[in-house]
């Protein structure tokens, strides 16, 4: 098959997500309307989760191409920044439009974490543990990933609840405007140590130099750049409108208000999951953790920032502070990573334990 026409196929997903975004913006404001019959209920949420879930995989696919053009560790930043900025477009639109809960923002980013350091990370590592015993990584990729992500986590997700300055569990202007100098701050900081000062933290030497089991197609970097934000663009103008049947099916269902930012997550990491999983499995433990604990990082970051912001200019209250219980699973899934990434070996048994936790958040979600 000549490469044109192949390349041309692997863009299928693009005609269809535009496609769905222009039928939406058309129309979308009649179908949402009436949800009440069961039957287009199911069929409008199938219809927008699979569009978006589409495009999110081929922005993971052309976000890996131009990593493979810059190399490390500018390949796992470019795609972890690539996922965290639909994460923040899609929560910004819902905001914007009216559309979901004033925790929308805070439970988004819970459910993150929560997937990310527990699910994620515990996938890579029992995959990666049942076929080659121990993988190794370098101890100081994770210790900086980490001492950025505990304070942001406890200081973001936390201290809004207990904080006697303000109506809990949000935090004060002058609280809020600390916090979004800080986590900018921290994360400037951050991609300087990852990009200038200390790039070789960010590679294993003893990493298989086996490449990535996904073969992509030829293109420049710019090429691959352009198709990223055009497949972006889909997702971001669909979050608005899936936040209706969401919104619609927890309030039926009775569902936890929780359960809308766990399927937000689930949007977003599904793709790049597959592929911190896949970069595990062909023993490149050091990318699954850069594109893991990066996710998670680039996250909490950039969307604390602009929520409060977004708060400020509608006049919108934001929710960060986290309920006892779910304060409860954010700290030990953080004193648990970091008595992980505290030896360079890791096992099954460690992968498990982030799994199990896992499962223990997901149970106790739904039992809200």
């Amino acid at each position: 098959m000549p490469a044109g026409i192949a390349r041309l196929r692997r863009e299928v997903p693009l005609p269809i997500g535009v496609a769905t975004t222009l039928a939406f913006l058309g129309s979308g404001s009649r179908w949402l309307a009436d949800l009440s019959s069961d039957a287009w209920f199911a069929f409008v949420l199938a219809w927008l989760f699979a569009a978006i879930i589409v495009c999110a995989f081929a922005v993971v696919r052309h976000a890996e191409a131009v990593a493979e053009r810059l190399g490390e560790p500018f390949g796992t930043l470019v795609l972890t920044l690539a996922m965290s900025g639909m994460e923040m477009m899609m929560i910004a639109a819902v905001m914007f439009t009216g559309h979901g809960s004033d925790t929308l923002a805070r439970d988004t980013m819970l459910a993150i974490l929560m997937t990310v350091l527990n699910g994620v990370v515990g996938a890579c590592l029992l995959a990666g543990g049942l076929r080659y015993r121990e993988q190794t990584y370098n101890l100081y990729s994770a210790n900086s990933f980490l001492a950025v992500i505990l304070p942001l986590a406890v200081l973001g997700l936390v201290l809004p609840g207990v904080t006697a300055t303000a109506a809990a569990p949000t935090l004060s202007m002058f609280e809020s405007v600390f916090l979004i100098v800080m986590s900018l701050v921290l994360y400037g900081v951050f991609l300087a140590i990852q990009t200038l000062r200390h790039r070789d933290y960010f590679v294993s030497s003893e990493e298989a130099t086996t490449a990535n089991d996904v073969a992509h197609d030829g293109g420049s970097a710019v090429y691959h750049v352009g198709l990223l934000v055009g497949y972006a663009i889909p997702i971001v103008l669909l979050a608005k409108q899936i936040a209706v049947p969401i919104e619609y099916g927890i309030r039926v269902l009775r569902a936890p208000a929780a359960l809308g930012g766990l399927l937000v997550a689930v949007l977003i990491l599904a793709p790049e999951s597959m592929t911190a999983v896949r970069a595990a499995l062909a023993n490149q433990l050091q990318r699954s953790i850069n594109v893991a604990l990066g996710t998670a990082l680039s996250s909490i970051s950039l969307t604390i920032p602009a929520v409060l912001a977004i708060g400020f200019a509608n006049g919108q209250r934001v929710v960060l502070g986290l309920d006892g219980v779910d304060t409860v699973l954010l700290l030990l899934t953080l004193v648990v990573s970091m008595l992980t990434f505290a030896l360079s070996r890791t096992n099954v048994l460690i992968g498990t334990v982030h799994l199990l936790l896992f499962l223990a958040y997901l149970m106790l979600t739904l039992e809200k």
